[in-house]
């Protein structure tokens, strides 16, 4: 028994077919690569006080992240001008 469709319905199934494909292969690649999805919330268990000729990247060393990363808890941060 044959179904008969026409040239929309096969054109809608294509695309939902491969959009699926497409979005198993996107979470099969996360979960290959360990990337973990859920954000993680950062935890401070001290607070610094700035000196004279200190830098963004010395504090982001010391709480062990990238300078990026710094930056992006502290938006309201300018590093070029750290208030002493």
């Amino acid at each position: 028994m044959a179904i008969k469709m026409n040239n929309k319905a096969v054109m809608f199934l294509s695309i939902v077919l491969m959009l699926s494909l497409l979005l198993s292969i996107s979470m099969a690649d996360t979960r290959l690569l360990g990337e973990d999805i859920k954000a993680k919330t950062p935890s401070c268990d001290a607070v610094l006080g700035v000196q004279t000729g200190d830098t963004c990247f010395e504090f982001a060393q010391y709480g062990n992240m990238t300078a990026r990363a710094f930056s992006a808890l502290n938006p309201n941060l300018n590093c070029n001008d750290l208030f002493v």
